[in-house]
């Protein structure tokens, strides 16, 4: 039996969703002895934008909110005042969430429930971690924000104003879609860096190679194919580190897959898991050695965002491109595959997305991009296995050398499964 009448179980509704998102809010502010409110003001708090938002809307007019809005600012300048008389000072941080959380109490009113709920939780995360953001905040060098500010300027400046439009022979060279795959992997890239700068070396091999993979699995691998060879020591470590990175670049291109060709991920995904699992059955294998790792050195990983980068790989994308339209065209489905695998060998980002890009405009079936894919894995594994055994020397090769066939092997068999 409905005991609320109809007319009243929208509002309700509503209202409930911001008093949750108060309490929400107010929860992490109430153990803060230094908090200008608490658990109760921030549930009122949300309820009055919600409620303002209603009659602001029977008004048939914003200024509602407006004086809503204005009452709470002067309720917290008295505050604050008061505070300072008593020489309690504090920041503006509870006052900044107290205004957000009246926004996000309006914001349900309008219908927008669901992301006033995600900015609730957003906000709640960012008051809660406070100490470790600004650990983090703290260990961030020139460089590193520097390296944030490149990746705004390629992805919010240099992005939005470049044409969508298809140029050059074979209509291969699209100038968004062409940064649109350096933004992406230098996305990714910027993220794995910036953990190895956060995470440092102190906290084992494991994240080393996790993040270094994301980083540059390839600069991964030359670094500690180096300092095997000079520390005897670290030779089975730097094995598995390597090992770990070479995984991550699987899990990397088959994230960047989903995104730029999402048609094509069940196959890719089949294809990468055979490469994946018998890596990380190789990586366990090697754990105990690990956990009793003590500080490791850090793979010198360049600024990925720096613009003579992002620009360098996407001239090598876009030489990529023309190749494979230009090879496919004159020597079929041969052709797309030389490209691969010579692009490959140095760099597999660049010629995944270039495979993915054809697809995605019919040149190619899913059979023939998820074999181009699969080699040019295959050349950049081959091509990193040069790099343990010349640089590394025979001990570390005969430590890596096992897991790392074993990716390639899993690559092959999965390639034959789909």
């Amino acid at each position: 039996m409905n005991f609320i009448v109809p007319e009243l179980a929208v509002p309700l509704e509503a209202f409930a969703t911001a008093l949750g998102i108060g309490l929400l809010v107010g929860m992490e502010r109430e153990r803060r002895p230094d908090s200008a409110a608490g658990l109760r003001t921030f549930a009122l708090v949300a309820m009055l934008g919600c409620l303002f938002a209603l009659l602001g809307e029977k008004a048939g007019g914003p200024w509602m909110l407006v004086v809503g809005l204005l009452v709470i600012s002067a309720a917290m300048v008295a505050s604050n005042f008061s505070a300072q008389q008593e020489e309690k000072f504090r920041g503006f941080t509870s006052e900044a969430a107290i205004i957000i959380t009246y926004g996000l109490g309006a914001a349900v009113w309008f219908g927008y429930a669901t992301l006033a709920v995600m900015l609730a939780i957003t906000t709640t995360v960012l008051l809660y971690f406070k100490a470790e953001l600004r650990n983090i905040s703290e260990k961030m060098t020139p460089k590193d924000i520097n390296s944030i500010l490149q990746f705004a300027v390629l992805s919010l400046v240099i992005l939005p104003i470049l044409p969508s439009q298809d140029y050059g022979p074979y209509n291969a060279l699209n100038p968004r879609q062409i940064w649109w795959m350096v933004v992406l992997i230098s996305g990714l890239a910027l993220s794995g860096y910036l953990a190895l700068r956060i995470v440092g070396s102190r906290h084992g091999a494991a994240l080393l190679g996790i993040f270094g993979g994301l980083a540059s699995s390839t600069a991964t691998t030359m670094m500690f194919s180096r300092h095997a060879r000079e520390l005897g020591h670290l030779v089975r470590m730097a094995a598995i580190v390597i090992l770990i990175a070479n995984v991550m670049v699987m899990i990397r291109l088959g994230l960047v897959s989903s995104v730029v060709a999402p048609a094509l991920i069940t196959q890719i995904a089949i294809v990468f898991a055979c490469g994946i699992v018998p890596g990380v059955v190789m990586s366990l294998y090697g754990w105990k050695i690990l956990s009793a790792a003590g500080e490791l050195p850090m793979p010198e990983v360049k600024n990925p965002t720096e613009l003579r980068t992002a620009i360098s790989f996407g001239l090598l994308y876009a030489i990529v491109l023309l190749a494979s339209a230009w090879l496919q065209d004159i020597a079929g489905n041969k052709g797309l595959y030389i490209v691969a695998i010579a692009s490959g060998l140095t760099d597999a980002d660049a010629s995944v997305l270039s495979t993915l890009r054809m697809f995605n405009l019919e040149k190619i079936s899913s059979d023939q991009a998820v074999i181009a894919v699969t080699l040019a894995l295959i050349a950049n594994l081959i091509f990193k296995i040069g790099l343990v055994i010349t640089i590394g020397g025979g001990k570390l090769a005969r430590h890596a050398l096992p897991g790392l066939l074993a990716i390639g092997a899993g690559l092959a068999t999965g390639l034959l499964l789909v």
